[in-house]
């Protein structure tokens, strides 16, 4: 079996729900995976593009980076994906596509990588959660005020990393061990369990990071009741 890539790339369409055969509710994330491009082969990595844009709009680096690989389509975005085994990159080759189902089947493990939703500039009560000051005594405008930031003589300045006011979210994040619930290979979507970073159309890399079992709730009834039957009749036979 040929060793495929194991990441893609994707947009977030949106969140809903899904239930099992057992009738068990779980909330998944509908992700638009693939197909991706790819456009250069390195030694250590392999550059990836997705999406479609217009030419009048590319900067002509850009451009001139997509002409030299020969595509006919410029994709929306570019992201390198490491490829560390000489097995991966030896059954690629620049203008390949990958699409959802070549990488990923239900109950596999991925790490999805986003860009959060930007909140613009934010105080210290909603970005760390600040309890402010107190109410009483004439404070009527230092209830949400962060407070004393300095230091005495020793070291006689504010030290990196306080906590204070500023612009809050639009952070690269990574959400980990999240299962693969379902894959459309066809529409190349994929329905991950839980929820990604990032806000709906936002860019999204899912990374593969280990082989899924088949989930138990999806066996056949048929399959789950043979046993059982073959029991009962070994007991009533002895």
């Amino acid at each position: 079996m040929k060793k495929m890539l194991n990441a893609i790339l994707g947009k977030k369409i949106d969140q809903t729900q899904k239930f099992t055969s057992q009738g068990k509710r779980i909330p998944v994330t509908r992700i638009q995976a693939g197909p991706c491009v790819v456009v250069q082969m390195k030694e250590e990595a392999i550059q990836l593009g997705w999406g479609e844009r217009k030419e009048k709009t590319t900067k002509k680096p850009i451009l001139g980076h997509i002409k030299k690989a020969g595509l006919k389509i410029i994709p929306r975005f570019l992201r390198e994906i490491g490829a560390h085994q000489p097995e991966i990159s030896a059954n690629l080759k620049i203008g390949d596509e990958i699409k959802a189902g070549d990488v990923f089947k239900p109950g596999d493990v991925v790490n999805v990588i986003g860009t959060s939703k930007g909140k613009g500039f934010a105080g210290v009560v909603k970005r760390w959660g600040f309890a402010g000051g107190p109410r009483t005594h004439g404070q009527s405008d230092r209830e949400r005020a962060p407070g004393s930031i300095g230091s005495t003589t020793t070291p006689g300045r504010v030290l990196k990393g306080k906590k204070m006011a500023g612009h809050m979210g639009h952070q690269r994040k990574t959400i980990k061990n999240l299962e693969v619930f379902e894959v459309d290979a066809k529409n190349n979507l994929l329905l991950v369990k839980g929820l990604v970073p990032g806000p709906k159309n936002g860019l999204l890399i899912i990374k593969k990071v280990s082989e899924g079992k088949p989930r138990a709730e999806e066996a056949k009834p048929e399959e789950q009741e043979e046993p059982r039957k073959q029991e009962t009749e070994e007991k009533n036979a002895s």
